[in-house]
């Protein structure tokens, strides 16, 4: 009886076991990389992480990882660590603390590359306790957010001017994956700046965004934005553009053209929206640019860029057309092309007309000259004239804020 008692007993046991154990369907998948997640690890991105000190980040976040033995302490951590991470790339590019490396300070590749590495260490992770997919992407987005500067947003109280500027990832990476991206280096450099304005000191604000689809359909611009569009006086979007130019974006499209992001994802369609029935097929800046266009910001000439592609009313095929859309056109392509720089001047300005703020709100987008390195220089990550070529960038982007808060601030 005690040996049949004995049998029982285990067999309960085993099937109590067998109960509590997950399935295969039950068990928590972990994801694989992501493509983008997937170039850290070549030489490139590896020496921009040394020669700056990032290296350390995933690293060390991975470590704090392993102290977290639920869901509410991950999150934690991952907020703590990737506001962390924000700020130790805004206090480099300004001139704070140590360089960590020779990489010149004005360099916005670490913050990109060392954020890849931190989401990859959440996207992998195998925790000690249950943690859902759900859990895990509420995990990532905290981060990307965080590391980003969309939280860090905060002006002083009083009667000083309020700007907002955001800038871009690094993209095109398969093609050169040593490419710096000067909007998102702009970004870093004037995160929490005042600028002197005739009407008086101006704080500028900064985030920067990803060059992938996906989260823009998410809505990302609007959430970050959203809050602060009915506060800030100036707001301005940026992003690499052409060579040897910036550009004042006048009208932006309301389509996606289909170049591949970082994640080497396409999407071709209307930039999709919140309530689409009303969406416009065009929206326009309300940045001073004639004033823009005329003031010496610096050594880079500076355009009003009227040019837009459009389907005319009635018509099948596009059509480029030098001085804006016509009535009732349907869009191709802004001034800012079809990509997600033209998509975040769009989404922005929409964001701007909706929440009743087109005739009192400055805002709209700006395309830096495109970054380029040294003649000769095809191997190096970095080097005297790509050094240059970004201070000067930064400088302008700095200087073109100010001529836009002077003539907005005056009317």
């Amino acid at each position: 009886m005690t040996s049949l008692r004995v049998r029982i007993g285990v067999l309960g046991i085993a099937m109590l076991a067998g109960a509590l154990a997950p399935t295969a369907a039950q068990a928590t998948t972990v994801p694989a990389p992501t493509v983008e997640e997937q170039r850290l690890d070549r030489a490139v991105p590896q020496e921009i992480l040394r020669r700056s000190g990032f290296d350390s980040v995933a690293p060390e976040f991975a470590e704090a990882l392993t102290s977290a033995h639920s869901y509410a302490q991950a999150r934690r951590i991952v907020v703590r660590e990737g506001s962390a991470l924000w700020r130790r790339a805004v206090d480099r590019a300004q001139g704070r603390g140590p360089a960590g490396g020779d990489l010149s300070r004005d360099d916005d590749r670490p913050l990109y590359w060392a954020r890849l590495g931190m989401t990859r260490e959440v996207r992998t992770w195998e925790p000690g306790f249950a943690l859902s997919a759900q859990q895990r992407t509420r995990l990532l987005d905290a981060l990307e957010r965080t590391s980003r500067g969309q939280t860090d947003i905060r002006y002083p109280g009083g009667h000083m001017r309020r700007i907002l500027v955001t800038g871009f990832d690094p993209f095109t990476l398969d093609r050169d994956i040593r490419i710096s991206n000067p909007s998102g280096a702009s970004a870093l450099a004037l995160d929490g700046t005042v600028i002197r304005t005739d009407e008086g000191p101006a704080r500028v604000e900064t985030a920067v965004f990803p060059v992938r689809w996906d989260d823009f359909a998410q809505g990302t611009v609007e959430r970050t934005l959203r809050p602060y569009l009915p506060k800030v006086d100036l707001f301005t979007t940026v992003s690499q553009g052409r060579v040897g130019r910036f550009d004042v974006e006048r009208t932006n499209g309301a389509w996606r053209g289909g170049y591949p992001d970082n994640e080497n994802v396409s999407s071709t369609e209307t930039v999709p929206v919140a309530d689409p029935a009303s969406q416009p097929q065009w929206t326009t800046t309300t940045l001073p640019y004639a004033a823009i266009v005329a003031a010496n910001t610096g050594r880079f000439p500076v355009y009003d860029h009227t040019e837009v592609t459009e389907i005319p009313a009635g018509g099948t095929d596009p059509v480029v057309r030098a001085d804006g859309p016509t009535a009732g056109s349907t869009a191709r392509a802004g001034g800012g092309g079809n990509y997600l720089s033209n998509e975040i001047a769009y989404r922005a300005t929409l964001l701007r007309d909706r929440l009743g703020l087109h005739d009192t709100l400055p805002g709209g987008h700006v395309h830096t000259p495109v970054l380029e390195f040294g003649a000769g220089n095809t191997t190096e990550v970095t080097d005297p004239d790509f050094v240059r070529n970004r201070v000067d960038i930064i400088d302008q982007v700095r200087a073109i804020v100010t001529v836009a808060a002077d003539a907005s601030f005056r009317k």
